[in-house]
């Protein structure tokens, strides 16, 4: 039986993952994307997001994209908010607990927020890449 040429295959493993982690670390952002899609304007978009305590993801949405988030590492909390910028939905993930991603529908304010340090998601949206305006982000008021 011939075994097929992995020579394609993009293999996610420790040793990725481990890279990446260290890529944030050393990161301004403290956060780093590894993507697989090959272009900003590819149609699919699916990356490793690795993620250390002290960076979070602004609150955004996407208005015409739905977007999937599957932890592999660590721990993140996902919120969602309202118009008035107040906590609608508040999930931790983390593979040890069980809680390992979420399915943000589109038009849904969100944010991600690094709870542990080397922490990696998986991430999945519909391409292409559009830079968020400025009025695309959502003024969440301190209480």
């Amino acid at each position: 039986m011939l075994i097929p040429s992995m020579n394609n295959l993009k293999i996610i493993d420790d040793q990725l993952i481990n890279n990446v982690i260290e890529q944030a670390r050393k990161s301004p952002r403290l956060r780093m994307n590894h993507n697989f899609h090959q272009s900003l304007d590819d149609k699919c978009h699916r990356f490793l997001n690795a993620m250390e305590v002290g960076t979070q993801v602004a609150v955004h949405h996407h208005p015409t994209k739905d977007e999937t988030i599957v932890i592999l590492k660590g721990r993140v909390r996902v919120n969602t908010y309202n118009e008035d910028g107040e906590v609608t939905e508040s999930i931790v993930l983390c593979p040890s607990s069980g809680q390992y991603g979420v399915d943000i529908p589109k038009n849904t304010w969100h944010d991600v927020e690094c709870l542990e340090t080397g922490s990696v998601l998986f991430e999945v949206k519909e391409g292409p890449f559009v830079e968020h305006e400025v009025d695309g982000i959502l003024e969440v008021r301190k209480k």
